[in-house]
């Protein structure tokens, strides 16, 4: 069977199938009805780059080493100039599917390390189009290089440059481009009857939101809107692909995002998060509970809901025993095969950890969610206007100090309050049972924690795009400045 993984950076809300009320994702909206959706689905932080390393390594990032020391509970993510990327002693998805003769392709943003020893390639990808990094940008190729665009082993270009991204309109063809690789890659794999995996890992929702021209204006939305739209257009196309190459029914397919919709640049540019609260950047609901939908035509009864708590973790076993392999005994793999839950409809019972950097903010057991520690983001970074949580201050919750609650809780009933506003009452004996059950699996969880290596702590100038492996043959490398490593500093 072969897998294809969808990666996007969108909200809870984002979909018709969600409840979003415009309704414009007919497509994502019609694999929900053919398929399986899940309403308690997270990913393993509320940044990008940790929770990628985690749905390849099946792993939390405190243990992959996608997370930083520098500061207490700072989210953290791989910038141009960051050191750090996937060590070689994690083993990815790809790297263990092609004991079972996967090919194996990322289209879009690797974002688990830039330097050319972090390369997709060398972790198990045979083939890659994309970005190693966000589009962000333009840089003036001094101060900032623009960031690469590669084909396989090499740069095909930069951002900007060579790949537009026109930022008064909106408008960029990279959507198409990305599609046009699926769509190529799913024939080849067919024609040769070879299973693969197909990671696409698109960033048109990331700001600066882009859409190509047949889209844009068309969503009452906005341009974000309109980058959703073309998202679903292709995320239609591949699976009607699929279908008429007759291969639907042995492909196991999965829609998700990393992380919650990015309110900081909302409305303009930024998602929903349904009823839940704050966004991206946050332990809150609204920064890492994701849409996520299973699509396996013959095999996943469609119509299904399940309130299954699911993490882009569970992919990476999910999609191992999709290949009769078993996970690597010689690590601690945090991902839980899905396929019981998905094929028979049963409930596993698992917690939830949301962490921030190396600190356990938060747990989720059944319907009960306890804070150990509330943080939305700091007063210095709320007084320039930078704001995760717009529109939805809880008092005593949407903190903007760090706020220790190692010893009472805040415990939420996600059942009766989604958005997370009405802490249970400390005194209650409903408290008191939740709260015993939760601090027994966080004692389990922190005595057989081994933290990886942290990979996002250094930085320096030095190591950006300044020639990534291509550039001689294109004239497009660019002189690096000295060597000055320092401590990445993270306000976040």
């Amino acid at each position: 069977t072969s897998s294809g993984v969808f990666l996007l950076q969108m909200g809870w809300g984002d979909l018709g199938a969600f409840g979003e009320p415009s309704k414009e994702t007919p497509n994502l909206d019609q694999m929900a009805a053919e398929g399986m959706l899940f309403l308690d689905f997270y990913t393993a932080n509320p940044l990008c780059s940790p929770s990628r390393a985690a749905l390849l390594t099946g792993r939390l990032p405190v243990r992959n080493g996608f997370y930083t020391t520098n500061g207490h509970a700072r989210n953290a993510y791989t910038p141009q100039d960051i050191v750090g990327g996937i060590p070689d002693s994690e083993l990815l998805l790809p790297e263990l599917l092609k004991k079972a003769g996967y090919t194996n392709k990322i289209i879009g943003k690797w974002h688990l390390g830039h330097r050319p020893q972090f390369h997709p390639l060398k972790h198990g990808f045979d083939e890659w189009f994309g970005s190693p990094n966000c589009h962000f940008g333009p840089y003036d190729n001094r101060e900032r290089p623009n960031i690469p665009v590669y084909r396989d082993w090499e740069m095909v270009g930069r951002y900007y440059e060579d790949f537009k991204i026109d930022l008064k309109t909106g408008e960029a063809n990279l959507t198409q481009l990305y599609l046009q690789e699926a769509l190529d890659f799913i024939s080849k794999q067919q024609a040769s009857q070879q299973p693969f995996f197909l990671y696409w890992a698109i960033d048109a929702t990331h700001a600066p939101v882009y859409a190509s021209k047949q889209f844009l204006g068309t969503s009452q939305r906005g341009l974000y809107g309109d980058a959703v739209r073309e998202i679903d257009d292709s995320v239609g196309k591949i699976l009607k692909h699929l279908q008429q190459l007759g291969i639907s029914e042995n492909t196991f397919v999965f829609f998700t995002s990393d992380n919650g919709a990015a309110l900081i640049s909302a409305p303009k540019q930024g998602g929903s998060n349904g009823p839940f609260l704050c966004g991206k950047q946050t332990t809150f609901e609204g920064g890492m509970r994701e849409p996520a939908i299973a699509w396996w035509p013959g095999h996943i009864p469609a119509g299904g809901v399940s309130h299954q708590l699911g993490s882009v973790m569970d992919l990476f076993s999910t999609s191992l025993s999709l290949a009769s392999l078993q996970p690597p005994s010689d690590r601690q793999i945090d991902g839980i095969d899905l396929l019981p839950v998905i094929l028979q409809g049963k409930l596993i019972d698992r917690p939830i950890f949301y962490y921030r950097g190396n600190e356990l903010m938060a747990v989720r057991a059944g319907l009960y969610k306890a804070h150990y520690w509330t943080w939305s983001n700091s007063w210095e970074e709320h007084s320039k206007g930078i704001d995760f949580c717009p529109g939805q201050s809880v008092a005593g919750v949407t903190t903007h100090t760090q706020e220790e609650h190692t010893y009472l809780p805040l415990l939420f009933h996600l059942g009766r309050d989604p958005g997370e506003k009405y802490p249970l009452s400390f005194a209650s004996e409903e408290y008191q049972r939740a709260v015993e059950r939760i601090s027994g699996l966080v004692q389990q969880h922190k005595a057989t924690l081994v933290p990886g290596q942290p990979q996002l702590n250094v930085c320096d100038q030095a190591v950006m795009n300044w020639s990534p492996p291509g550039c001689e043959k294109l004239g497009k490398c660019l002189k690096a400045p000295e060597s000055d490593p320092k401590k990445c500093s993270w306000p976040h």
